[in-house]
């Protein structure tokens, strides 16, 4: 028996952050996606970055998230929010694995993006909720388009910007484009935006077509005068949503490695608080984080802000679901 094999049988182990492979929030991995059964959340990275217009680096930012995510591991016992006084990502509510990353081919973001829908679709068919780990944000029409033999979705998206480019010479799969693609999507209900802002964000004519599909737009100074239920209240309770998350849709100040920064976005407990009440009046059946890119951040806040906003989020939406079902644990594996 090795020295390795001892301590890892050892009960007063202490597992520190820095210590062991680095899986989201030391979870276990399950490469093999034929042996997903009995996991309620698959975490799978889609390290793609071909599709950015300015700056790139988000390729590494599945790894980076998982990496600090170490900081937020926990047990069977899950984590006690004494904001709230409930302990959440108990072992009885959700069971959450690492299914690792879809494959890329350099130079090929067509073949890319087919790999990573190719890759939802296998979470999908195993009953497991994907949460997308990115990535450029042109990751999301694979992920959407995964859906397609699913029951229709409406998409929450939390973005700087509307993300409704149909084409810029000639791209029509930039990282601008994912909302204009899932709209011509037929599984596709509609798409609720929240929280664009800064002049950048959109151009007349995007804005327009956004407009003509139907998209719901709440700016960001909209939504903090009404409250987020308000800026919510448009769609019904209980519908089965896509949860789409662009981390510039933080403000820069606590989210600065990213692609296309825009300032005035928000901060840590308004995305906590959005994503919670997505969670509480909704069936969250998929979501990606995307747009993070280490090589902006040296301090690696950026990533330490979405492995934690996941975190709150796949609590939030488990903790739901056991409450809806009157408070019975999940059924064993």
């Amino acid at each position: 028996m090795t020295a390795d094999n001892t301590s890892r049988n050892t009960p007063d182990r202490m597992d520190l952050p820095f210590v062991g492979l680095a899986t989201f929030a030391r979870q276990p991995a399950c490469p093999d996606w034929d042996k997903l059964d009995g996991a309620d959340v698959a975490i799978l990275g889609i390290p793609i970055d071909t599709a950015s217009s300015y700056r790139v680096g988000t390729r590494f930012g599945p790894r980076a998230i998982r990496e600090v995510s170490m900081f937020h591991s926990f047990g069977q016992e899950g984590v006690f929010d004494f904001e709230d006084e409930v302990t959440y990502l108990t072992a009885a509510e959700v069971k959450i694995v690492d299914a690792g990353d879809s494959d890329v081919i350099y130079a090929d973001t067509k073949r890319s993006l087919a790999n990573a829908e190719q890759a939802v679709r296998a979470l999908l068919d195993a009953r497991t909720m994907p949460y997308i780990l990115g990535g450029d944000h042109a990751i999301t029409m694979a992920t959407v388009a995964a859906f397609s033999n699913e029951k229709p979705i409406h998409i929450v998206h939390l973005d700087a910007h509307f993300d409704f480019i149909d084409e810029r010479n000639g791209i029509t799969w930039g990282h601008g484009s994912p909302m204009r693609r899932a709209s011509e999507m037929r599984h596709v209900k509609g798409i609720t935006t929240l929280g664009p802002h800064n002049m950048a964000a959109v151009s007349r004519k995007d804005w327009e077509a956004a407009k003509a599909y139907g998209t719901h737009v709440v700016p960001l100074r909209k939504l903090r005068a009404q409250g987020v239920a308000a800026s919510l209240a448009h769609i019904p309770d209980g519908e089965r949503v896509y949860v789409s998350i662009d981390i510039d849709s933080f403000d820069p100040s606590i989210a600065p490695g990213t692609a296309t920064i825009s300032h005035g976005g928000f901060s840590y407990y308004e995305g906590k608080d959005i994503l919670r009440e997505v969670a509480r009046r909704f069936e969250v059946v998929g979501a990606d984080f995307v747009e993070v890119s280490p090589p902006y951040d040296p301090s690696g806040i950026t990533a330490l802000l979405a492995a934690r906003t996941s975190l709150d989020f796949i609590g939030s939406i488990f903790h739901e679901r056991t409450k809806r079902r009157g408070r019975q644990p999940r059924a064993a594996a």
